[in-house]
């Protein structure tokens, strides 16, 4: 029977009834197993990533990481789903009733932490979008959804006159690509604004930044 001798983690089969503490470890690997993919698709793409890669970057051999994927490709799809779901996550509008200034803010707020935080993920996506979404494409239905719902919101509020007529869809296609380069760029921002990526303090001032332009692009009253 296959095992995978990677310590005392990976001591009993798979298929063998698993304690707690097994199956905490099993889960622990896999974490493992896709923050090194995460890594490895954002530096090298789907085309250019390697499982011996991804393998030396988890600290596992070839034939140990094998044991808990299907494929690279298989793989990867696991990866983007997660970032769909971070996304959808990301994006989900709170409370209509608070208005289009509480609500926006909420939202490009929590848009920008998520580049600041994970902008592998987020190039990851970007890379995937750029060579025509061969992998998401029929991963983004519930995405679609989400973006029909919103849109359908901000036109609510547009007719309310708590916006100028915007239009939604490209308003949220100007909100994605404004914060989206904070992800994609984040070298060239802290290159050019002479300070450090992780800088907390200039995070919250492009945040505000950021806020202020796209409300005010919009016309929120």
């Amino acid at each position: 029977m296959t095992t995978a001798p990677l310590g005392d983690a990976l001591d009993e089969p798979l298929d063998a009834p698993a304690t707690r503490g097994r199956a905490r470890k099993y889960t622990q690997l896999l974490a493992v197993i896709h923050r090194a993919a995460v890594e490895v698709f954002a530096s090298d793409g789907l085309a250019g990533a390697s499982t011996q890669a991804i393998a030396d970057k988890a600290g596992l051999s070839k034939a140990q990481l094998h044991y808990y994927i299907e494929s690279k490709e298989a793989l990867y799809r696991q990866v983007l789903q997660g970032i769909i779901d971070d996304w959808i996550g990301v994006f989900g509008f709170s409370d209509e009733a608070f208005g289009p200034r509480k609500v926006l803010s909420d939202l490009i707020h929590r848009k920008m932490v998520f580049s600041f935080e994970h902008p592998l993920r987020s190039r990851i996506f970007t890379a995937e979008m750029m060579r025509g979404a061969p992998v998401l494409r029929p991963m983004m239905d519930h995405s679609q959804q989400r973006t029909d719902q919103a849109a359908a919101v901000i036109q609510n509020w547009i007719d309310q006159g708590l916006m100028d007529p915007v239009d939604p869809i490209l308003f949220l296609f100007h909100l994605w690509a404004v914060t989206q380069f904070y992800a994609d760029h984040a070298t060239q921002v802290a290159l050019f604004r002479k300070v450090a990526e992780s800088d907390e303090k200039d995070r919250r001032y492009l945040i505000e930044q950021v806020t202020e332009f796209l409300l005010k692009g919009a016309g929120v009253r």
